[in-house]
């Protein structure tokens, strides 16, 4: 093992990707359940998955197991040939989703799910135009990036033309109320497809968004929003398609988040849950669709399309799913995890809102208007850093005109004890941090 001094300036030869953020202080050496362990032997609560994705927490028995079985049996293979893995995974998948969701296409990263799915609604709709939220975030692939409105557009060049953003229904910072003062969603809608119709040149193609905001401030869309997003879809022609890549698998208490609405989508796309911390994804769609576009002659390779070993570790995050009932895991601990920091909310005036649903929340500190030029920006960095010396991983999205927000989501196996412990941890962060500022 590399001791401290093996590595005096472990950023030194690395490309720094994430904007303005910054690598963290320490090494990880060492993962296990819901904790990660630095090189010098600090623990640290997971409260993000990893990248939202561990939702059997790390080095979960059953995935070490089938990995370690499957990769000496058949790990990789040529695009254009099956294995028994990849043929079970697509079943399996269709059999957790309702009618006519039955035809999945395995690929590797949400970015290429989401990608795939675009490539494949512009073919069978014959238009080009993609509406998604301003806020959003969808990868950073080119029709994934340009779907993205929440970070990384700046410096690129020219965006891909006819993709247009739709307001975000944020029921916390409303842009459109009504007399109660509360968020009017529908006017909002139907002022942003005012919009659109404007601006389009007659070539939508399909509507692409989360069922929960995430980088864009976890931002639960309100009861009958997706039902009529749909059928404002359905009056253009334009196909659905709802990306579930931290959403999906039981986060939320629900198999996917589209279901608390009954709303099915005509393409669906899921990954970081998929493979539980593990390169795995899809995207599920109906034999219509799939066959209008294969009768067109979709083409999406990739070098990792259908290979064996994700796959394999995607069936043994269904099989433990299933087994350890982590939709119903989810929901129970997803609201004593909901208690505790609405507990915090009332406790703490830097805290402005509490939001979320399932496994996925949202926690608002209060932003500029009430701290000053900076002070969310100060304050987010405050807590984010003195939970960090405190032993819990937390992530912190800053967007321009809001206060800090935490997307909390810790895995779906943690326990009771490590959702307390956490909360614990965030309460004297937030003491800390209020009496520094």
């Amino acid at each position: 093992m590399p001791s401290e001094t093996a590595f005096p300036d472990p950023g030194r030869h690395l490309v720094r990707y994430s904007g303005h953020g910054t690598f963290s202080p320490e090494l990880i050496v060492r993962a296990a359940g819901t904790s990660v362990f630095t090189e010098s032997g600090r623990e640290l609560l997971d409260f993000t998955s990893g990248q939202m994705s561990a939702i059997l927490g790390h080095s979960h028995p059953a995935i070490v197991s089938t990995v370690r079985e499957q990769v000496a049996r058949l790990d990789h293979l040529h695009s254009g040939m099956l294995s028994p893995p990849v043929v079970e995974l697509a079943r399996r998948l269709a059999g957790t989703l309702p009618d006519p969701l039955d035809k999945a296409l395995l690929l590797t990263t949400g970015a290429e799910a989401n990608e795939a799915a675009v490539r494949m609604a512009k073919l069978v709709t014959g238009r080009h135009e993609i509406v998604s939220f301003a806020r959003s975030w969808h990868g950073m692939t080119q029709a994934a990036a340009n779907a993205t409105y929440s970070a990384g557009r700046k410096g690129y060049g020219p965006a891909a033309s006819g993709n247009f953003a739709l307001p975000v229904p944020d029921r916390h910072r409303p842009a459109i109320v009504d007399a109660d003062g509360a968020l009017d969603w529908r006017r909002q809608l139907d002022l942003g497809f005012e919009m659109i119709d404007a601006q389009s040149v007659g070539s939508l193609a399909a509507c692409l968004v989360e069922p929960i905001l995430s980088s864009g401030g976890v931002v639960e869309l309100p009861p009958g929003y997706l039902t009529a997003l749909a059928e404002k879809c359905r009056e253009r022609g334009m196909l659905l398609i709802l990306d579930e890549a931290q959403t999906g698998l039981c986060r939320t208490g629900d198999w996917y988040a589209f279901q608390h609405e009954g709303v099915v989508p005509d393409i669906l796309t899921v990954s970081k849950t998929l493979g539980a911390g593990l390169p795995l994804a899809a995207v599920l769609t109906s034999p219509e669709i799939e066959e209008r576009a294969h009768e067109r002659g979709f083409l999406f390779f990739t070098t990792h399309v259908s290979d064996p070993l994700p796959a394999a570790v995607g069936n043994t995050v269904l099989d433990v799913l299933v087994r350890d009932r982590l939709d119903e895991r989810a929901r129970v601990l997803g609201a004593a995890l909901r208690d505790g920091l609405d507990k915090l909310a009332a406790r703490h005036e830097v805290v402005g809102d509490v939001r979320g649903r399932g496994l996925l929340l949202g926690m608002e500190l209060v932003g500029d208007d009430v701290l000053g030029a900076g002070g969310a920006d100060r304050l987010g960095a405050a807590v984010t850093r003195r939970c960090f010396e405190r032993g819990l991983h937390m992530n912190i999205v800053q967007l321009p005109g809001m206060g800090g927000i935490f997307r909390i989501a810790p895995p779906l196996t943690a326990s009771d004890e490590e959702i307390a412990r956490g909360v614990g941890v965030l309460d004297e962060a937030l003491a800390d941090a209020a009496r520094d500022l």
